[in-house]
Formats: C-alpha cells, sequence, structure tokens
C-alpha cells in the first residue's frame, strides 16, 4: 500500500509541476504567445512551427489547443493554420517528452532553489514569474526520479505486478485509461512521461505504454 502511494504522490507532483510551469508562462508571456499564434497563418509550416515552440514553452499541447480553438471560432485563423498548430502542438510534447527523458537529476535542486529565491523575493514582478517557471520544471525532474524510485518495489512485487496486469492488455482500455487520465491531470505530456517512465521500469509493457500515450 506504502509502495502504491508513493506513487500516485510521485505522479501528483509531476501533474503539479507542469501546472507551475503552464500558469507561470502564460502569466509572464500569454499575450505575446497568443500574438505568436494568431499571426502565424502565413503558410502551414509557420503554424506548424508556432505550435510546436509554443507547446514547448507552455508545457501543454491542452493550452495550445484552447488558444488555437478560440481563435477559430472567433474566425481570426482558418481550421488549416488551426490543425497545423496542433501538429506542431503534438511533436514539441513529444520533444520535451525526449528532454525530461534525460538523467536531469543535477538540475532539479538548482532549478528549485533559484526559483525559490526568485519567486519570494520578487513576487509580483516578471522575473518571479519566471522563477515560478524554473520551480515547475525542477518539480517535474524531481518527479520523474521519484517514480522511478516508486515503480522499483512493483517491479520486484507479485502483488503489485498482478494489479498493473488486471488494468492493460486491452489496447482500447489502455488508450481510454491515458485519455481519462489526460482530461484529469489536464497534460498530455505527464501522462507521455508517466507512461515511459513506467516502460522504462519494467512496470508495463512498451505496447501498452504506446496506447497509453496514444490515449494522451
Amino acid at each position: 500500500m506504502q509502495t502504491l502511494l508513493n506513487l500516485l504522490s510521485s505522479v501528483a507532483l509531476l501533474v503539479w509541476g507542469t501546472h507551475i510551469v503552464r500558469t507561470g508562462i502564460l502569466r509572464v508571456f500569454g499575450a505575446d504567445l497568443r500574438r505568436v499564434l494568431s499571426k502565424s497563418v502565413a503558410s502551414r509550416f509557420s503554424a506548424f512551427l508556432a505550435g510546436l515552440g509554443v507547446t514547448a514553452l507552455v508545457q501543454s499541447s491542452s493550452a495550445t489547443a484552447l488558444i488555437a480553438s478560440s481563435f477559430v471560432s472567433q474566425n481570426l485563423i482558418g481550421l488549416g493554420s488551426a490543425l497545423a498548430i496542433m501538429l506542431g502542438a503534438d511533436v514539441g510534447t513529444a520533444l520535451m517528452a525526449q528532454v525530461f527523458s534525460l538523467d536531469l537529476s543535477w538540475l532539479s535542486p538548482l532549478l528549485i532553489f533559484f526559483g525559490v529565491v526568485f519567486f519570494l523575493s520578487r513576487r509580483a514582478t516578471r522575473a518571479g514569474q519566471i522563477g515560478r517557471v524554473f520551480i515547475g520544471l525542477g518539480l517535474i525532474i524531481l518527479a520523474l526520479q521519484l517514480v522511478v524510485q516508486a515503480t522499483k518495489p512493483i517491479t520486484q512485487g507479485s502483488g503489485a505486478k498482478v494489479i498493473f496486469a488486471t488494468l492493460t492488455g486491452d489496447p482500447m482500455l489502455d488508450m481510454l485509461i491515458g485519455a481519462v487520465f489526460t482530461v484529469f491531470s489536464w497534460s498530455s505530456l505527464a501522462v507521455v512521461l508517466l507512461s515511459a517512465t513506467l516502460a522504462a521500469s519494467n512496470v508495463v509493457s512498451v505496447p501498452v505504454a504506446l496506447c497509453l500515450v496514444l490515449g494522451a
């Protein structure tokens, strides 16, 4: 039971870290990011690059989707450009998942320390909000380390393996689990990172992880 609680708390910290990064970036650069997306309709390729860049900064393709869909509803951009933005957003999520899959354990304490210093000393300024973003990035890296540590007992315990086996195996069910978790966590990046970590720890198989990512 303690192992499961450790895993759930690590996942919660991962989701919270992505939330902090997203809200911090939107508070500081929200208007600028919306301007970039609205002016990226000159070509499908520029719209693709804008979606990729915005998602990489915000750490959330969902936020990019909301901005793009609001522009479409207001007839500011066409549907084709919005779809190109969303394709870029998906690639941006994949690229950030690759970055966070690297060994960045040394970076987490630095980001959290300097982020807290900036946020507490200059909370009402742009520097303070950037410090908030640093805190979120540090928490994401820390949470991924905790997920790996929490899954080690799971790979060794037969009871926990049985629990995970009952939740996976059916591709449609795996995709549904990934989709539902993404809706509740509001972060497809968090689900992708979690799925990759569970697969790397041999808690779930690679096909199951791929289905979870498709659901996300």
